[in-house]
Protein backbone atom coordinates (compact mmCIF):
# COMPACT_ATOMS: atom_id res chain seq x y z
CA UNK A 1 0.00 0.00 0.00
CA UNK A 2 2.96 2.29 -0.64
CA UNK A 3 0.88 4.22 -3.16
CA UNK A 4 -1.13 5.62 -0.24
CA UNK A 5 1.98 7.49 0.89
CA UNK A 6 2.62 9.14 -2.49
CA UNK A 7 2.49 12.92 -2.35
CA UNK A 8 -0.25 14.19 -4.65
CA UNK A 9 0.19 17.95 -4.29
CA UNK A 10 1.92 20.17 -1.77
CA UNK A 11 2.41 17.99 1.29
CA UNK A 12 -0.91 16.18 0.75
CA UNK A 13 -0.58 12.41 0.44
CA UNK A 14 -3.19 10.12 -1.06
CA UNK A 15 -3.82 8.67 2.40
CA UNK A 16 -4.49 12.22 3.64
CA UNK A 17 -7.16 12.67 0.97
CA UNK A 18 -8.81 9.38 1.93
CA UNK A 19 -8.70 10.43 5.58
CA UNK A 20 -10.28 13.76 4.68
CA UNK A 21 -13.12 12.02 2.83
CA UNK A 22 -13.76 9.82 5.87
CA UNK A 23 -13.59 12.74 8.33
CA UNK A 24 -15.92 14.85 6.18
CA UNK A 25 -18.44 12.04 6.05
CA UNK A 26 -18.38 11.60 9.83
CA UNK A 27 -18.69 15.36 10.44
CA UNK A 28 -21.65 15.62 8.08
CA UNK A 29 -23.32 12.67 9.75
CA UNK A 30 -22.99 14.39 13.14
CA UNK A 31 -24.10 17.77 11.75
CA UNK A 32 -27.16 16.31 10.08
CA UNK A 33 -28.12 14.36 13.20
CA UNK A 34 -27.70 17.50 15.30
CA UNK A 35 -29.68 19.61 12.85
CA UNK A 36 -32.54 17.12 12.75
CA UNK A 37 -32.55 16.88 16.56
CA UNK A 38 -32.76 20.67 16.85
CA UNK A 39 -35.50 20.97 14.24
CA UNK A 40 -37.70 18.08 15.44
CA UNK A 41 -39.22 20.03 18.36
CA UNK A 42 -40.11 22.88 16.00
CA UNK A 43 -42.40 20.64 13.94
CA UNK A 44 -45.84 20.64 15.49
CA UNK A 45 -48.03 20.26 12.41
CA UNK A 46 -47.85 19.49 8.68
CA UNK A 47 -47.30 23.17 7.84
CA UNK A 48 -44.14 23.29 9.95
CA UNK A 49 -42.91 20.07 8.35
CA UNK A 50 -43.36 21.45 4.84
CA UNK A 51 -41.10 24.35 5.75
CA UNK A 52 -38.40 22.53 7.70
CA UNK A 53 -37.99 19.22 5.85
CA UNK A 54 -36.80 20.86 2.59
CA UNK A 55 -34.07 22.64 4.56
CA UNK A 56 -32.83 19.34 5.93
CA UNK A 57 -33.01 17.75 2.47
CA UNK A 58 -30.98 20.57 0.89
CA UNK A 59 -28.31 20.35 3.58
CA UNK A 60 -27.99 16.60 3.10
CA UNK A 61 -27.74 16.95 -0.70
CA UNK A 62 -24.91 19.49 -0.43
CA UNK A 63 -22.98 17.10 1.80
CA UNK A 64 -23.53 14.20 -0.57
CA UNK A 65 -22.38 16.23 -3.61
CA UNK A 66 -19.22 17.33 -1.83
CA UNK A 67 -18.42 13.76 -0.84
CA UNK A 68 -19.06 12.52 -4.39
CA UNK A 69 -16.62 15.07 -5.76
CA UNK A 70 -13.93 14.06 -3.27
CA UNK A 71 -14.48 10.38 -4.08
CA UNK A 72 -14.26 11.04 -7.83
CA UNK A 73 -11.03 12.94 -7.28
CA UNK A 74 -9.62 10.10 -5.17
CA UNK A 75 -10.58 7.56 -7.86
CA UNK A 76 -8.76 9.48 -10.57
CA UNK A 77 -5.69 9.95 -8.38
CA UNK A 78 -5.69 6.24 -7.49
CA UNK A 79 -5.73 5.34 -11.18
CA UNK A 80 -2.81 7.67 -11.76
CA UNK A 81 -0.84 6.13 -8.89
CA UNK A 82 -1.53 2.60 -10.10
CA UNK A 83 -0.36 3.34 -13.63
CA UNK A 84 3.40 3.25 -13.42
CA UNK A 85 4.07 2.26 -17.03
CA UNK A 86 4.81 5.81 -18.18
CA UNK A 87 6.42 8.19 -15.73
CA UNK A 88 5.74 11.26 -17.88
CA UNK A 89 2.00 10.67 -17.89
CA UNK A 90 -0.53 10.58 -15.10
CA UNK A 91 -2.00 7.51 -16.78
CA UNK A 92 -5.31 9.19 -17.40
CA UNK A 93 -6.92 10.45 -20.57
CA UNK A 94 -7.36 14.10 -21.43
CA UNK A 95 -11.08 13.75 -20.73
CA UNK A 96 -10.33 12.40 -17.25
CA UNK A 97 -7.90 15.26 -16.63
CA UNK A 98 -10.61 17.74 -17.63
CA UNK A 99 -13.09 15.94 -15.39
CA UNK A 100 -10.64 16.13 -12.49
CA UNK A 101 -10.14 19.85 -13.01
CA UNK A 102 -13.91 20.40 -13.25
CA UNK A 103 -14.45 18.44 -10.03
CA UNK A 104 -11.76 20.49 -8.29
CA UNK A 105 -13.46 23.70 -9.45
CA UNK A 106 -16.84 22.45 -8.18
CA UNK A 107 -15.29 21.44 -4.88
CA UNK A 108 -13.73 24.88 -4.47
CA UNK A 109 -17.02 26.59 -5.31
CA UNK A 110 -18.93 24.45 -2.80
CA UNK A 111 -16.25 25.08 -0.18
CA UNK A 112 -16.49 28.83 -0.76
CA UNK A 113 -20.30 28.71 -0.49
CA UNK A 114 -20.14 26.73 2.74
CA UNK A 115 -17.48 29.07 4.11
CA UNK A 116 -19.69 32.09 3.39
CA UNK A 117 -22.69 30.37 5.03
CA UNK A 118 -20.67 29.73 8.20
CA UNK A 119 -19.78 33.41 8.56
Amino acid sequence: MGSLDNVIFGKKKFSDILNEIYDNQKKKEQQISGLISELKPLISDIGDATLIVPLIKEYMEIGVRNDEQLIKMATIIQRALNNSSNEDSLGITEAEKEELMAELDKLNQNFDKEKKKDK
